[in-house]
């Protein structure tokens, strides 16, 4: 993982523990996930897209993909998300307990991030990558969601 570094502040911002604010911005969240499209959006990228290869990650950057729009979405929605734990807003560790299914999509993606960033963007997937490193359940929800993706790419081609 690279070294993402914290967003300058006017001193230390994340939070310790949870509070209603933070009760309410997921439950908020969890009601943007229940809209239509970014619900099939979301089904796509994590039942549909499997990348085993750098190209088959930068393939679905591209406009003309058929996934580009919902992974757009989904990753934006994440990216949206997690930089509220990011940037102080809202306990990283309440946040990522609740919204695992980002660092399920980061661990797809992971193995092929640098080539990702290089390719599009150089901060893509920053926030999530944020949580999957600088906080304990992130470390440990993205770190058994990689072991997953890891097990379902090897069963896909031995298939």
């Amino acid at each position: 993982m690279t070294g993402i570094p914290m967003p300058h502040t006017r001193g230390p911002m994340i939070k310790d523990a949870p509070d209603h604010h933070d009760a309410d911005l997921v439950l908020r969240l969890y009601d943007l996930r229940r809209e239509a499209s970014l619900r099939e959006a979301r089904r796509f990228i994590t039942s549909e897209f499997w990348p085993a290869s750098a190209d088959e990650l930068l393939a679905i950057s591209r406009t003309d993909h058929p996934g580009h729009v919902a992974m757009r979405q989904v990753a934006g929605y994440y990216e949206m998300a997690y930089g509220l734990a990011r940037h102080g807003i809202v306990n990283p560790d309440y946040l990522v307990e609740y919204t695992g299914e980002g660092m399920f999509v980061l661990a797809k993606v992971h193995p092929w991030l640098a080539e990702l960033r290089a390719a599009t963007f150089p901060t893509s997937f920053r926030n999530a990558e944020w949580l999957a490193t600088h906080c304990d359940t992130g470390r440990e929800i993205f770190a058994a969601f990689r072991q997953r993706v890891q097990k379902a790419l090897a069963a896909r081609q031995g298939a």
